[in-house]
């Protein structure tokens, strides 16, 4: 059990911005008959829970019974919460109804100038990747089949998500979070997820320039990107073999001496070097003609041993090279990068892979992902935000 005085903190933050999620809009889907509850408490609770570490419905339950009574009268939770009644509510809600709380999260910490642009970049970066979650379960809906063993009859699933952070912002949230059908892949999702980001966000101009890793880079996304009159930094593998070619042949020649740019970070065998190179794309390969810049960093690290090693990535851009600096390319770079902590928290803080609550009903399972991803957004910007002091954020 979280500290008491940890869960009135963020009682009281969770609290003062209860009307702005606007929680009661989720449709209700029970019979009206034995409603005990209403939804919007019984989402609140969930989210309180998640906020506070709860690794399932039962601790919930047990977090709602330990509540002080000045918490409980401002949460309006008057009593304990039965983790049955928790579970039942909630594998009645469509998990499309709950992206617009995190959509309202978002705007309403927009308005009140929380999600700035830091200041070492010129324009606001949205970063995208999907994320897994297994489970014993498939519907052919939400959980897409991966392995079957005869032998054991055992099933396996996993559920797709597609995040994105906005990782131009110092406090990286996640504003958006679409699920990926079993039917398909990240791949074949990432149109319908790019247009789901600007309905919610269109208007807002959060960002200019979308990043993404190797998973997604294709000509119709690279393309699909422009014609929603946006930019693209795309990461560059063996999936895209042609690309790859001209970009080894343009860069890789280049010695370590002529890097455009050097960012060096620790000491002694925890020292980090990365080195970027750019060049202007002289010549797009057929489908490409937005292309405009083509990048490569090497990161120079040690291992375990203290043998240097060194890795080399290769990115794509329809933003010219002029556009920024090459410290800041290397910031939206690492920005992207820092998706992968956010995944890294998703599975530790939060255990999202060990403790996903609910194994036997993928649609839960994926109402639960989506809570716990408003979940992280609202505590992003209860440390980066609310708390001032650098120890009360660590």
């Amino acid at each position: 059990m979280p500290n008491s005085r940890e869960v009135r903190r963020i009682s009281g933050f969770l609290s003062a911005r209860q009307a702005r999620l606007h929680l009661d809009r989720v449709l209700d889907h029970r019979d009206r008959r034995g409603r005990r509850w209403p939804l919007d408490t019984l989402l609140f609770t969930t989210l309180l829970g998640i906020m506070t570490g709860q690794k399932s419905f039962a601790d919930v339950e047990r977090l709602t019974e330990v509540l002080s009574v000045a918490t409980r009268h401002l949460l309006g939770i008057h009593r304990a919460v039965p983790d049955t009644t928790l579970r039942d509510a909630l594998s009645t809600v469509e998990p499309e109804q709950l992206r617009p709380i995190l959509h309202r999260a978002t705007r309403s910490a927009h308005r009140s100038k929380s999600l700035s642009v830091d200041f070492d970049l010129p324009f606001g970066v949205v970063s995208m990747d999907g994320k897994y979650v297994s489970v014993p379960a498939v519907d052919d809906r939400y959980s897409q089949l991966v392995t079957h063993d005869a032998d054991e009859a055992h099933l396996s699933g996993r559920i797709g998500t597609m995040t994105a952070v906005l990782s131009s912002c110092q406090a990286r949230p996640c504003i958006d979070v679409y699920p990926i059908p079993a039917v398909t892949n990240e791949m074949g999702t990432f149109e319908r997820a790019l247009d789901a980001l600007l309905c919610a966000y269109g208007h807002l101009d959060l960002f200019r320039l979308v990043t993404y890793d190797a998973g997604a880079c294709s000509k119709a996304n690279a393309q699909h990107i422009r014609d929603r009159g946006l930019h693209y930094l795309l990461s560059l593998k063996g999936s895209q073999p042609e690309l790859s070619y001209w970009a080894q042949l343009w860069l890789g020649q280049r010695p370590l001496q002529q890097a455009d740019a050097v960012n060096i970070e620790g000491t002694g065998r925890a020292q980090v070097t990365r080195r970027i190179f750019m060049a202007a794309c002289p010549a797009a390969p057929d489908g490409w003609e937005h292309l405009r810049t083509l990048i490569r960093i090497d990161t120079h690290t040690f291992d375990r041993l203290g043998q240097p090693n060194t890795e080399t990535f290769y990115y794509i851009s329809s933003l010219f090279i002029d556009r920024l600096s090459p410290e800041q390319w290397l910031t939206v770079i690492r920005r992207h990068w820092a998706l992968e902590p956010v995944h890294q928290i998703l599975d530790g803080a939060f255990a999202e892979d060990d403790h996903p609550w609910v194994l036997e009903n993928p649609r839960l399972t994926l109402v639960i992902m989506i809570l716990r991803r408003i979940a992280y957004t609202l505590l992003t910007i209860f440390r980066s935000i609310t708390q001032r002091s650098d120890d009360r954020r660590q």
